[in-house]
Formats: structure tokens, sequence, C-alpha cells
């Protein structure tokens, strides 16, 4: 099954960073595309240790060969990720594409030359353009406009046609289109969209029908059938009408059913199958009181493979008939699930907290586990690494909230240690134990003990935990972190005077936040292209994204939320920031303006503060190039180093 691209892209206005200060010691290993402020140069020692972790690599599945032979794997050997190609397990990289952007990508079904789908923006804009590598001329097409946002959805099993998402019509809906992938400009629109997003889940096997989806919010999704020849759309329904998430939606091959992954009928989102004759559904993951994760079903046998996300980990399971059947796996988490197209096989991306991520394969018939890629650790010794705990404390009502501890192994009660907390972005994700270079280089290297959090509004956890955070109810994932501040100050070997936070997009806000409420227990802040103000975030992001933030983080228009949201921004309360900051944020940023770093940086600055700034000008929501994302770890590094060490 050809997996999609979740590609979630917007457009905004273009800030330049400030200019360099005459006055400003200029950082030789500081990239062109960086512009910084009040920044030291950064200790060559700095650069030199942090080598060998910059080098750590991983390897993503990104599908089958369409013959079975071999696999496309993701991976990064220059400055960004490209695709490759592997023919057997342990065998070498074969690189295939060779941009100076990021690029994702996937097999042409029953394409016997090999040619390949690929999906890149540029700086970071999340404008993405699809293109056809075509192995035959050994040339790369342009399929969409090169200039609008398109994401790359559903394609027929034969190969023959596509449907790319596009709001190039008017820069605000998102539009579905079919195409020819070997026919530029082949692009046809299929359902016209007006202040809804739909998007492509699947191909029928006979491709005379489309499985839509629309998502409103994380709590609330629809799904429908759009007939391909007649662009006649059937509107489906969950169970008794009611209002739900909606994660997974694949056809039956046999066209007579749909695997839906949907929490209508609980706090978790459950695998069922819905007959579309009858309209009833059959539940089959009833005994499994965890979100399924990953769907993915062969679209000749039928088999059908999900897995899991059991409190952050993941477990893999085939159906037989109606029962799941645990597969073995080691402690990991799982993505990019994939049948062989023999059906024999399932591959897949596993990362373990203490590991990279790399391409496995599992067979079916003996359970027989095959490692397909080697990831290098950059000279590192591999059993240095340390996987994290599972904790959990309790907050300000007495909920329980999860986090992952990583632990120095020098920590005791006679060498206190500082503590890095790590707050994710979404807010509807979930921190999971991923392998990180730089978590591993804090814990080893700095000796500093780091904490994931994954605060009230966490997805992985059920409906309820998710909403906890809703509109109004914001700060009571702030007073989360105080509730961990607490639980540092008991832990024996943890040095609650020297406790630093770190976050990006959704997650820089948390910081912000967080150093406004407790800054007298916080020495320090990184925020990474976070949100500093949810009135000008909301006004100022692009058309395309607005509704879909006012559902999680609420309108930004209505009376009521704009004085919610000038009590809690953190533009509204600056004065209150005392911590030492530091604010990355990427020029082209589509999702979080880049008007939010300018904004808080000069408002603390007002205050008589010092602020490190570090703005990119070829990147967006992140720092995807090597260079760039090198240079502000190294930076990182230097800051908490500053502020934790004693």
């Amino acid at each position: 099954m050809y997996r999609l691209f979740a590609l979630c892209t917007i457009t905004c206005v273009l800030v330049l960073p400030s200019p360099i200060r005459a006055d400003e010691e200029i950082d030789p290993r500081r990239p062109a595309a960086i512009a910084t402020e009040e920044v030291p140069v950064v200790p060559g020692e700095i650069f030199e240790r942090l080598n060998q972790y910059n080098n750590i690599r991983g390897a993503d599945m990104q599908g089958w060969a369409p013959d079975g032979n071999g696999l496309l794997i993701s991976t990064r050997f220059a400055n960004s990720s490209q695709l490759h190609r592997v023919y057997t397990p342990g065998g070498r990289r074969e690189q295939v594409t060779f941009f100076e952007e990021p690029v994702r990508g996937g097999f042409v079904p029953k394409a016997e030359d090999g040619s390949m789908l690929l999906s890149m923006s540029a700086g970071g804009n999340e404008n993405y353009q699809v293109y056809l590598f075509d192995r035959s001329s050994f040339t790369n097409v342009l399929l969409t406009d090169g200039q609008s946002r398109n994401s790359l959805g559903a394609i027929r099993d034969d190969g023959q046609q596509m449907v790319i998402s596009s709001n190039k019509r008017n820069g605000r809906d998102t539009d579905l289109y079919i195409a020819d992938p070997r026919k530029p400009d082949s692009m046809e629109m299929i359902l016209e969209t007006t202040g809804e997003f739909w998007y492509a889940a699947d191909w029928s096997h006979d491709a005379k029908t489309l499985l839509l989806g629309r998502y409103v919010s994380i709590n609330e999704s629809y799904f429908a059938l759009l007939d391909v020849a007649t662009r006649e759309r059937t509107d489906l329904t969950l169970p008794d009408g009611k209002v739900a998430a909606i994660g997974s939606l694949r056809f039956a091959p046999d066209g007579r059913s749909i695997y839906i992954t949907t929490d209508a009928r609980g706090e978790f989102n459950s695998l069922a199958r819905y007959d579309m004759a009858t309209k009833e559904y059959h539940w089959l993951t009833e005994s499994i009181d965890w979100d399924v994760s990953d769907l993915e079903v062969h679209p000749e046998s039928g088999q059908v493979a999900f897995a899991v996300n059991e409190d952050g980990a993941s477990r893999l399971y085939l159906l037989e008939g109606d029962t799941p059947r645990a597969l073995p796996l080691p402690l990991g988490i799982v993505s990019g699930v994939e049948f062989s197209p023999d059906g024999k096989q399932l591959g897949f991306t596993l990362s373990r907290p203490d590991a990279p991520a790399d391409t496995y394969s599992l067979s079916l018939a003996d359970e027989k586990l095959t490692r397909w890629t080697f990831s290098e650790v950059g000279g590192l010794n591999p059993e240095s690494f340390i996987a994290p705990q599972r904790i959990q404390f309790k907050s300000f009502d007495e909920r329980t909230i999860p986090a992952y501890y990583f632990k120095p192994r020098a920590a005791s009660p006679d060498n206190k240690v500082p503590v890095v907390i790590s707050i994710h972005g979404g807010p509807e994700s979930q921190y999971q134990p991923y392998f990180s270079g730089t978590s591993q280089y804090y814990v080893n290297d700095l000796g500093f003990a780091v904490i994931a959090p994954n605060v009230r509004g966490s997805a992985g956890y059920g409906k309820t935990y998710l909403k906890l955070d809703n509109a109004e109810l914001r700060e009571d994932s702030v007073k989360d972190i105080g509730a961990l501040l607490d639980w540092i100050a008991q832990q024996p070997e943890l040095d609650e005077s020297r406790v630093a936070v770190v976050g990006g997009s959704y997650g820089g806000y948390m910081v912000l936040a967080s150093l406004i409420h407790y800054g007298d227990r916080l020495k320090a802040g990184i925020d990474i292209v976070g949100i500093a103000s949810f009135t000008t975030f909301l006004s100022n992001t692009a058309a395309y994204r607005q509704d879909l933030r006012r559902a999680e983080y609420g309108d930004e228009t209505d009376p009521q939320m704009q004085a919610v949201f000038k009590r809690i921004d953190p533009t509204s309360n600056a004065d209150k920031i005392r911590s030492a900051l530091l604010v990355a944020h990427g020029v082209n940023d589509p999702r979080v303006p880049f008007s939010e770093a300018q904004q808080i940086a000069d408002k603390v600055r007002s205050q008589g503060r010092p602020v490190w700034t570090v703005y990119a000008d070829n990147e967006g929501h992140g720092f995807g190039k090597k260079d760039n994302a090198d240079y502000l770890r190294a930076v990182q590094v230097m800051f908490l180093k500053q502020h934790l060490s004693e």
C-alpha cells in the first residue's frame, strides 16, 4: 500500500533576520544562512565532541520495490535526507536522489523500471511539490505547479493514477485532484472544498471508488466514498452517528468493507471492520485499551497488520480471521508498516530509545526478524547509550502525568545532577522514546538528566486526557510542569536549583509559559520555533491552517477567547521572564510565523534581559539542514553548560 505523505503546510510572509551587528564577533563555524544576536562564539571543543553525535544516522522505511527486490529508505549522508535503495539485508545503500532539500518518496506501484514519486519543498516553506523520478530516462519531472501546497495521497494499486491534495485554486482550500503519475499537467479536480479539509485515504482495488477522510480536529473526523467517474460523494457515519476521531482508513480488497480506526466506541482508537452494505461495525481490538497507530492491508490477499501505541512503545499484530495475533518485536517504536508485494513479509522502521531508527522486515511464516540497515552511530560506543525509565507524577488536580526519565549513570544523592525538561510540540502529539543523539549527549557527556513529560493534552492516553488542555484550560498543562518541578525536588539525585526547559513549536510556548510561571525555579529556557502569542499566531498563520488550529487553541476572534489569550500569551507577560532565554527560528516557517520569535525576543530584551537568538533564512518549522542543525545544537550545549553547570 502506498503510504500517504502527512505534510501540513502553509504560506507566510517572509521577514529577514536582523543583520549582524558591527561589534559582534563572527563565529567561523556559523553557517552563512544563520544570523545571531548576543550569541558568543562557540568553543571549538564543543563542536569537536558533538561531531560524533551529529553524525549519528537513522534509516526510515519508504517502501518495498514493486518486484520485491529490496527496499527504499530515507537516510542522510550529506546535508539533507535523501532516498536510497537497499537490495539485500545489510547491503550497501545506493543513493538515488541528490537534492539540496530533504526529499520523501516511494516507488510507483507495478512500475517495472523502478520509477518513483517524490515530494519536496524549498527552504522549509512546506509548499511541497510532487515529482516523478523517471528511471527510464533518469530525469525528475515536476507534476505540480511549482508554487502551491501539494500533498501526495492515495495511489491506485496498478500505479496508473494518484490523488494530489492541492490549495492551488485559492491558497486557502485544499481540493482533491487525480493525475497520471507519468504525465505533467494532468491534474483534474475531483472534489472542490470550501472550509473543509478532505483527503484521499485509499483507492478501491477496482479503481472505481476513493475512500475519503475529513479532518476537523484531533477529536473530530468524518469519512465518505467518492465515485471516481461521477464525482458523487456518499457520506458515511460512525456508530450511532457519534462525533469522534478517525485515524486510519483502508478498503478491504473485496470492496465490500472498510477497515477503520476510531475512538467512537471508547477512549482509544480501536480497529473495526465496517460493512458498507449493512452499515454495521465489527470491532476487532476490544481487548486492547491503547491506540491502534498504524494500519496496513495487503491489496490482494486481504491480510491486515496493525501496530498499537502502548504507553509510547509499539506492539505489532496480524489479524488471523478476526483475532489479533501479536508478532514478536524488540521494545521500540514501529512506523511505516508495509506488506511486501507477495504478502509474505512486513517491512517497517523500528526505533529504540538506545539505538537509531533502522529498517527491518518480519517473515510472517516463521516470525523471523531481519535487519536491513545498520545505521552509523558516529563512532560512539552503542553500549554507552541510556534507555529512559517510565515515570509518573501527580499534578495539581491529583491527575497522573506520564513521563520518560533519562538518568545519568553518575547521578546519586552525593552527586546531584542538573535537569533538562524536554516538552514535545503538537500539542496533540506525544513524546515517545525515539533515539535522540542530543539527549544521549546531555546524559552521557554533560551528565544532565533529561525528562520528557506527556503533559495533559498529549495524544496516546485516551480522548479524555487529550481534551484536558483545550481552549480556556490551556494553562492547566503548564501547571503539569510545576508538578514535575515538585517531583524533581523530591528526587535525591536531581538538583532542583539547576533546571532548564526546552521545547519546539507548541513546546516552545510551553517553555515561555513555564518561564513566566516558574522562573524562580528554572535557570533557563530554549524556545525553538515556538508560539509567543496565540492571538498573533492564529491571525498570521495561513488561511489553510487557521480553522484547524482554532479547533485546538480556540478562536482568537471570539471576545471571550481574546481575553483568555491576552491573559496567557507570553508576549503579554514578557516582563515576568527573568530566566536566561534562547530563541531559535526559521525565517520561512509556514506553521508558526517567524514574527513569533521576533516579538518575544524584542519584548524580553526591552526589559533589559539578554536573549540569544539564532535565525536561519533557509529553514522553516525546524532546522532540517545538517549544517544549521549542527550549529544550533552547539549553541544549545554552550547555553545549557553556561546556566546549568556549577
